[in-house]
């Protein structure tokens, strides 16, 4: 099978992410079948699909003569999965991050594609390899990690189970290359290894061990949150706490947990965290975190700091896992890192200056971790030596 020749592709779960891949991948010039198992989930999708789709024709973004019901002609829906995917070229799961759902998914997938078709799921977390072994196609099951809204941001990582082909990858990454990004140009990163969190989530997972630190710290000392988010100058979009408090105190809870349990033990969620789930206290959705969402996003005053959060620590945390990255084979080199941390998240990745001051970032690690006990953020040998720095592709 050749990417030319992939003309259907199936999405399964038309919620935030299913419905926005299938919209760019209408707007690609794709069939594609968007599959749910309620009218409901499906009808919503579809109106969100219309409804962005329309925006587009009124700004001229669909191109020249092309309406949105030229575009909507492409699509079908189906509450059935297993003739949804009887003409499928390329399905992409976006069900619920629930190993035993996305297994039962796949199964049906493998047992009703044509041989050629291509499995690909949107996991953001869970092992590919493990999915795979619910099909007989183990070769043709691939990642396709989206970052939420697909067609906003500017990443997608395609990532290879231990038995993924180089052919399945490469029709991974050109389906990938093909889907539209309104805020720039698309970037593809090739996940060469199936590891948790792959490129850009795992880069930048470690950092919750040290917010973890500061947190029950600042807990127990009194010490106010807007003082530590204050601590960041405003130079990010969202400080870390309402940062926190947006994403959901729970997503980032059961994050931490699924890297304590895969990578190490000192990614278990810190007391105040496990004591703010416990209360229901889950920051926007919730209207209450470490903020009060009541009346909107807050304002915090940054005008007073703790002295607490070190950016350049943060910024050595994120250099020694990227290092890491390397280490396990991940990806070839440094760059791509960089890059896909870029297109994913809007912030630069930490070797532009890290190849710099890898020896301070060093120490800096080392006597942190000498304070906190906190072992896994002990500096890998590629960054101790600065092996990395000539490790650039």
């Amino acid at each position: 099978m050749v990417v030319e020749n992939v003309k259907n592709i199936v999405v399964i779960g038309a919620g935030l992410m299913g419905h926005n891949v299938a919209q760019i991948a209408l707007m690609t010039g794709y069939k594609v079948t968007l599959v749910d198992i309620k009218d409901e989930f499906i009808n919503n999708g579809v109106a969100k699909i219309d409804e962005g789709l329309k925006k587009l024709e009124a700004k001229g973004r669909l191109g020249e003569g092309v309406s949105a019901s030229d575009v909507m002609g492409r699509l079908k829906t189906n509450l059935d999965l297993t003739s949804a995917v009887k003409d499928a070229d390329f399905v992409l799961e976006a069900v619920v991050e629930r190993m035993d759902i996305k297994k039962d998914v796949f199964k049906t997938c493998d047992v009703n594609a044509p041989p050629h078709c291509i499995l690909a799921t949107n996991t953001s977390t869970m092992s590919i390899t493990d999915i795979a072994t619910a099909t007989n196609r183990a070769d043709k099951v691939i990642g396709m990690h989206f970052f939420n809204p697909p067609i906003l941001m500017r990443l997608i990582e395609v990532i290879a189970g231990e038995k993924t082909s180089d052919e399945a990858m490469e029709i991974g990454v050109k389906v990938s290359e093909s889907l539209p990004c309104l805020k720039g140009k698309r970037f593809v990163a090739k996940v060469l290894k199936d590891r948790p969190g792959f490129i850009v989530n795992r880069l930048n997972a470690p950092v919750g061990i040290y917010r973890s630190y500061i947190t029950d710290y600042a807990y127990e000392k009194g010490i106010p949150w807007e003082q530590i988010d204050a601590d960041t100058g405003g130079i990010m979009p969202m400080p870390p706490y309402v940062l926190a408090d947006y994403v959901g105190l729970d997503t980032s809870y059961h994050a931490a947990n699924y890297y304590a349990e895969t990578l190490h033990p000192d990614f278990k969620p810190g007391k105040v965290t496990t004591m703010m789930i416990k209360e229901g206290k889950l920051g926007r959705k919730t209207g209450q975190g470490y903020y009060d969402w009541s009346k909107g996003r807050p304002e915090p005053d940054m005008s007073k700091k703790a002295g607490l959060l070190d950016l350049e620590l943060i910024m050595a945390i994120r250099l020694n896992e990227g290092c890491r990255l390397i280490e396990e084979g991940v990806v070839t080199g440094w760059k791509v890192i960089d890059d896909a941390n870029m297109a994913g998240m809007n912030t630069p990745g930490p070797f532009g200056a890290g190849k710099n001051n890898w020896e301070k970032y060093t120490k800096k690690l080392d006597e942190f971790v000498e304070k906190s006990g906190r072992e896994y953020l002990r500096p890998c040998e590629l960054m101790r030596t600065g092996k990395f720095v000539k490790m650039k592709k």
